[in-house]
């Protein structure tokens, strides 16, 4: 068996496993996700499975949102998490957890956006997907909408992944960290490696484009 498939099999492992050890404790504060990664790197195994179970959703979102493709964003967030595996000797808890984390899925979105920039299907949107901000699928009944509506709903939602998509490469980044990751500026501005006042510069320059190029669904 290849390395790979072993570290492949140690993350699906590590998705399943129990969070207990690192939750709150009553009357105990609950480590940092940097603390938990200094005990990763100490050789704590269970302290990496428990990164992996919390962050294995926001990363293949993350990678979602980047690759436009889930088979795609599924292999991106696990190459992350074994970077993160293969790493964590060299880690220093010089800032958060999730700013080393982002900054290592942000080379590997960038790098795969380029390797595939021929080869990108259309944006589309499942019908099975979840709407983003109330998580119900379009397929479904909804009571309180008419056929109408959810057409011009659908359409809104097509149009404005459209537009993120369509953005220059560091603006896409800074949207989709700051609307579907929410994360802060300073947070932002740690993993693209800018100062504060540049990334609010870009995100202000991204959101006026999408205001400008969605104002008919405003």
């Amino acid at each position: 068996m290849s390395t790979a498939a072993l570290d492949r099999g140690m993350l699906i492992s590590a998705a399943t496993a129990s969070s207990a050890a690192f939750s709150a404790v009553a009357g105990a504060e609950s480590p940092s996700d940097a603390e938990i990664m200094l005990r990763a790197k100490a050789g704590d195994q269970s302290a990496f499975d428990y990164l992996v179970q919390k962050y294995r959703r926001p990363m293949v979102s993350f990678m979602y949102r980047m690759a436009r493709n889930s088979a795609a964003a599924e292999d991106l967030a696990q190459e992350v998490f074994l970077r993160v595996y293969r790493s964590r000797a060299s880690y220093e808890a010089n800032a958060k957890f999730t700013t080393w984390l982002y900054r290592i899925a942000t080379n590997l979105a960038v790098n795969h956006a380029r390797d595939t920039r021929h080869e990108r299907p259309e944006v589309q949107v499942s019908l099975d997907e979840p709407d983003d901000d109330t998580g119900a699928t379009l397929e479904l009944p909804d009571g309180h909408l008419t056929a109408e509506q959810a057409m011009v709903r659908r359409e809104r939602m097509l149009a404005i992944r459209s537009k993120v998509e369509a953005l220059p490469e560091q603006q896409r980044l800074a949207v989709i960290m700051h609307k579907y990751q929410q994360m802060d500026y300073k947070q932002i501005a740690d993993v693209l490696k800018k100062s504060e006042s540049a990334t609010k510069s870009l995100l202000f320059r991204a959101y006026e484009t999408l205001r400008e190029q969605l104002k008919e669904f405003v």
